[in-house]
């Protein structure tokens, strides 16, 4: 999927953006590039890319608010650039939806290989689907077919974006098994980078919205304090706190 793959570029600060787009496309990419985020959503639409690059402080429609619009219809991965050094506005991005960040000023190749580790993580979720050999997943009530990548809980289907899904995924493997934040890290990155465990949190956060009743009181991903996560169903009455037992 690297290969020819389509890159959206959103930056309204015009050299940056022509930087950009001329440093991919001398790498082989297609790339599609808007100064603002209205451009950036009719673009996409029109391009249908594979990967996007945006930018948070954008005129008529920011990098936050053009992340959540892309993310209501499509699941590719999305990096966002932000110039805001406080690690809370950086996640503020991610739990919208974007997979990864990169602060300014930023090293081009730095950015290229996230782009690289984005698309070779969702190209070879590709491969892995379509060779046939991976046999769903069960867990009390939880489905997941790694197959055509589809997610049923209690028997309903719920959309994941391809990380979230990975991420799934790699713990329903080895259920009960506690995940430190970097084990984590290394099943949505091949090379994790140092300092961003702590976007795990917000990754679990999003993907415990999408896959417990109540995600105040998680039926699957259990929190263990000052470790990491692991995947084993509550003995809690979802909402309520009380033991089963």
């Amino acid at each position: 999927m690297e290969e020819n793959a389509c890159i959206l570029v959103a930056e309204d600060e015009k050299k940056l953006n022509r930087m950009m787009l001329d440093y991919f496309a001398s790498l082989g990419y297609r790339v599609v590039s808007a100064f603002d985020g209205v451009e950036a959503m009719k673009l996409f639409h029109r391009e249908g890319p594979d990967i996007a690059i945006l930018d948070v402080m954008m005129p008529r429609m920011d990098g936050i608010d053009l992340t959540r619009r892309i993310r209501e219809l499509s699941s590719i991965p999305i990096i966002i650039l932000t110039a805001r050094v406080e690690e809370q506005d950086k996640l503020i991005g991610l739990d919208t939806g974007a997979d990864d960040y990169v602060t300014k000023p930023f090293s081009f190749k730095e950015l290229a290989a996230r782009v690289r580790a984005q698309l070779r993580r969702v190209g070879m979720a590709e491969v892995r689907a379509g060779n046939g050999k991976n046999a769903p997943l069960t867990y009390h009530g939880l489905q997941v077919d790694p197959e055509s990548r589809r997610v049923d809980v209690d028997g309903k289907r719920v959309d994941l974006t391809s990380l979230q899904f990975d991420l799934l995924k790699g713990m329903l493997e080895s259920p009960g098994r506690v995940f430190t934040r970097m084990d984590l890290l290394r099943i949505i990155q091949d090379d994790p980078w140092e300092g961003y465990e702590r976007t795990i949190d917000v990754h679990i956060k999003n993907l415990r919205k999408v896959l417990e009743p109540d995600s105040r009181h998680p039926r699957y991903i259990q929190t263990v304090w000052g470790v990491g996560y692991k995947l084993e169903i509550s003995n809690e009455l979802p909402g309520t706190g009380i033991n089963e037992a």
